[in-house]
């Protein structure tokens, strides 16, 4: 398995940039074909979960968070928005359609694995592990752009992707120094501060720190929550079970590191491990305790951010509704 590392949290925001042109193709003109094919949305998460331990469940955070389906939507936008802005410097480009690789999740929130597994159908066949078609997303960033069109598209230059001392395979990897400034004109024209990526953020009013507010409160919450004494109890109870089935964890996320130990997550091994951790979680009534514990501290967040939280949610309706009007 490729191994991706980078070195500074530059050169993650640089990786998160290119992986949206993935794909391309350098040349003239207005811009490649729109591909008009419906995306395939039988994998998408659902936007509250439909099978397992947190069935129906949703935090009262989650209230602040995009779903999974307007990501795409302010996605789908933005794309359209690169693509026309690269055209405009003689650059054609075929970036990634939002939709095509979802993630195991609706949301930050990733209820489903927010308190362990918890989904004993899919554990029987996958354990620990994802589904194939779920695990896309997580793949390695492909190299495609070249460096010109890395600097007009993030305003930065192209990072070198090569392996590390040591590593095996053929990457991809990022390693070395920072990628630097873009030159500050293409074809005679201005390169946008933060290249087109930025410019068609400005254009939709897209605050990219609201997210990380409503995660670090949701961080926070869990952080609490595990602290509350009905959850400790539950999670003693619940590591006692285990020890009854000869399994040695002081709660859920140690289950899951032994999952991994020696795999994928989905070997034999794991699956059993798995079957039993989901079997005590529902015989201690863990997911139902720590749930409700959480959702009271999520409850006392909110009102104690009322005025935050609630500028956030504008913010984000108006950017689902200017994203709606790219055409």
């Amino acid at each position: 398995m490729h191994v991706l590392k980078s070195t500074t949290a530059a050169a993650a925001v640089m990786l998160a940039a290119i992986s949206l042109g993935a794909c391309s193709s350098s040349g003239s003109g207005s811009g490649p074909a729109k591909d008009h094919t419906p995306v395939d949305r039988s994998d998408w998460p659902a936007e509250t979960p439909a099978s397992g331990l947190v069935k129906g469940l949703e935090l009262p955070l989650e209230a602040y968070m995009s779903s999974y389906a307007d990501q795409v939507t302010v996605d789908t936008a933005l794309r359209t928005l690169q693509t026309r802005c690269m055209a405009e410097y003689g650059l054609t480009v075929d970036l990634p359609r939002p939709g095509v690789n979802p993630p195991p999740y609706s949301n930050a929130m990733s209820i489903e694995a927010r308190y362990g597994i918890t989904d004993r159908t899919r554990a029987e066949k996958y354990g620990y592990g994802l589904p194939k078609e779920l695990t896309r997303s997580t793949e390695p960033v492909d190299k495609g752009l070249s460096g010109v069109e890395v600097e007009v598209l993030t305003g930065r230059t192209k990072p070198e992707f090569r392996p590390p001392e040591g590593a095996e395979g053929d990457g991809p990897y990022f390693t070395g120094a920072d990628s630097e400034p873009a030159r500050a004109r293409y074809q005679g024209k201005k390169l946008h501060e933060g290249g087109c990526a930025g410019w068609s953020k400005r254009k939709l009013k897209l605050n990219e720190s609201d997210a990380g507010y409503v995660s670090q409160l949701a961080s926070t919450s869990l952080s609490e929550s595990r602290s509350r004494k009905p959850v400790k109890k539950a999670i003693k109870d619940w590591s006692a079970c285990m020890k009854k089935r000869g399994r040695s964890a002081a709660d859920p996320y140690r289950a899951t590191e032994q999952g991994y130990a020696n795999g994928d997550g989905t070997t034999e091994d794991a699956i059993e491990l798995a079957l039993d951790d989901i079997d005590c979680k529902e015989q201690t009534r863990l997911i139902e305790v720590w749930f409700k514990a959480e959702s009271a501290v999520q409850k006392r967040l909110i009102e104690e951010n009322k005025d935050q939280l609630t500028a956030v949610k504008t913010r984000m309706s108006k950017v689902l509704a200017a994203a709606k009007a790219v055409k």
